[in-house]
C-alpha cells in the first residue's frame, strides 16, 4: 500500500494544485471519482495490466469511455498517467487527493462501522465528539458489518478507535496467548 501511495502522491498533489488554482475542487473530485470507477471495472483492470497494450491505446480507451465528462486538464491527466503506466493507481490518486482536499477545507471524513445501523442521534453524538477531538469539521460515513457482533469501529485518517466486541475478544485472545 505504501508503494502505491508513494507512486500516486505526486499525481494527486499536482491535481490538487491545479484544482485549487482554478477553484475547481468539486469538479476535480467528480472527475477523479469517475476515472476511478472506470479504471476499477474488471475488464478495464485487465487491459491496464496487460503490458502488450500501448500506453496511447490505453489512454484512448479511457477517454472514449469518459466521453465528455472530463475537462481538458482531466484528459491530459489520463494521457500522462497512461504514458507513465500509472492508470492502475487511480483509486489511490483519488484517495490522496480527497485527503488533501479535506485538510485544506478543514474537514475530516470519519467512517463509523457498526454491527447494526446507527441512529441519527448517535451519529450526531459521534460527529460532535470527533469534531472536538480532531479540531475540524467532520463528514460522517456509516457502514454496517455484522461480523463485529456489537459495538463500533471509528476510522479517521490513520486513527482507529476499535470499540467493537470482536476487537475486544481479539485483544483478550492476544493477552492470553
Amino acid at each position: 500500500m505504501e508503494e502505491r501511495s508513494t507512486l500516486a502522491r505526486p499525481y494527486a498533489n499536482a491535481v490538487f494544485k491545479i484544482a485549487t488554482a482554478a477553484d475547481g475542487l468539486d469538479s476535480w473530485s467528480e472527475q477523479l471519482a469517475f476515472l476511478a470507477s472506470v479504471t476499477a471495472d474488471p475488464t478495464m483492470k485487465g487491459l491496464l495490466a496487460d503490458p502488450r497494450i500501448e500506453h496511447e491505446r490505453l489512454a484512448e480507451l479511457v477517454l472514449d469511455v469518459a466521453g465528455g465528462r472530463l475537462t481538458e486538464d482531466g484528459r491530459n491527466l489520463v494521457r500522462v498517467l497512461a504514458e507513465n503506466g500509472r492508470l492502475v493507481l487511480m483509486d489511490e490518486i483519488v484517495r490522496l487527493y480527497e485527503l488533501e482536499r479535506a485538510r485544506a477545507q478543514r474537514t475530516e471524513r470519519v467512517r463509523v462501522i457498526s454491527a447494526y445501523a446507527v441512529n441519527a442521534k448517535f451519529q450526531t453524538l459521534i460527529k460532535e465528539a470527533m469534531a472536538k477531538r480532531l479540531g475540524c469539521e467532520v463528514e460522517l460515513e456509516t457502514q454496517t458489518d455484522r461480523t463485529l457482533i456489537g459495538g463500533i469501529i471509528i476510522r479517521a485518517g490513520d486513527m482507529v478507535i476499535d470499540a467493537s466486541l470482536r476487537g475486544r475478544l481479539n485483544s483478550l485472545a492476544g493477552d492470553i496467548a
